[in-house]
């Protein structure tokens, strides 16, 4: 046998897309460029790895098992490039994040320098909503994660990083019209994001609690979207002040004093307690526990200033 780690990168992607095509996608790599590293490597084993069903790529239980242990053969290759950095004196391997979406303008300053003073890092960030990050935390996926409520349900290590708060808004044109705050949510039509975020979550949460029923609502799937619909005068949503800074300062968007508001909570940097954290993770703990102060002055400080 004389396979390529390349034909195993090739094979692993394939099993875990069961496409060529998804698979040439995810690999910036032409589809004849997969099928042929694909035969390539079939060739080298006299029973099949795969079988096409009804136009469909399903994975043998042979080519299950060679992947399994293809797995294996490319963390090891890693493994041996760690080593030859760590004897250099380097820290090298992968660090992982996932961010709730809103998180995206948070988690950049933080982990700029230290990736700058570890180039032989491979950073990953998953930005998305607060349900999968928790799945994230719960398989394992990733070393840390960025959010703003702690999962009840997990045993978490933390560093509390930033002062998390959300405000009722709305476009400045409509909040100059000096509209009735009391008919905002009654009226509105309201803005929410999606279900899963914790940024939907806290805005239900207030709701509840204060009784308030909202006749009309728009649902926007990112936290991007959902500031651009506040600006056109769409509606009116409970966000988060990291996310409208730019807004504000423009003017499109104006904070509306309401009662029980702003919601307060706060960005924590989380990973699972029971986690056994590698060199990297070790080293990015103790950056951001030295750094986190001077990172907050340097970038954020604006967010005590802003109301």
């Amino acid at each position: 046998m004389n396979y390529t780690l390349h034909q195993l990168k090739v094979f692993l992607e394939i099993v875990d897309k069961k496409s060529i095509t998804k698979a040439a996608e995810s690999l910036f790599l032409t589809q004849p460029a997969v099928s042929i590293q694909l035969r390539n490597f079939q060739d080298q084993f006299p029973i099949p790895l795969t079988e096409v069903v009804g136009k469909k790529l399903y994975i043998t239980d042979f080519g299950q098992e060679i992947a399994d242990t293809a797995k294996q053969i490319l963390i090891e290759v890693e493994t041996i490039n760690h080593k030859t950095y760590a004897y250099q004196g380097k820290l090298a391997g992968q660090l992982r994040l996932a961010v709730v979406s809103t998180g995206k303008y948070v988690m950049p300053y933080y982990v700029t320098d230290f990736l700058q003073q570890h180039p032989s890092i491979d950073f990953s960030m998953d930005v998305t909503n607060k349900q999968r990050v928790v799945t994230n935390l719960e398989n394992n996926d990733v070393d840390f994660a960025l959010v703003s409520v702690l999962p009840a349900h997990l045993n978490l290590e933390k560093v509390p990083l930033l002062r998390n708060s959300l405000y009722l808004v709305g476009s400045s044109s409509r909040v100059d019209k000096k509209i009735k705050k009391n008919k905002i949510f009654t009226e509105g039509p309201l803005i929410y994001r999606e279900k899963g975020s914790a940024t939907r979550n806290a805005m239900e949460n207030f709701m509840e609690a204060k009784k308030l029923q909202s006749a009309k609502k728009i649902e926007l799937t990112s936290n991007e979207a959902l500031k651009q619909a506040v600006i056109a005068g769409m509606g009116y949503s409970i966000m988060p002040l990291i996310g409208i800074k730019n807004a504000l300062i423009n003017k499109e968007i104006s904070i509306i004093p309401y009662k029980g508001l702003p919601i307060e909570t706060e960005w924590n940097l989380v990973w699972r307690k029971e986690k056994k954290l590698t060199p990297i993770a070790k080293a990015f703990v103790d950056y951001i526990t030295l750094n986190k102060n001077s990172i907050k002055s340097k970038y954020f400080s604006w967010i005590d200033e802003a109301i």
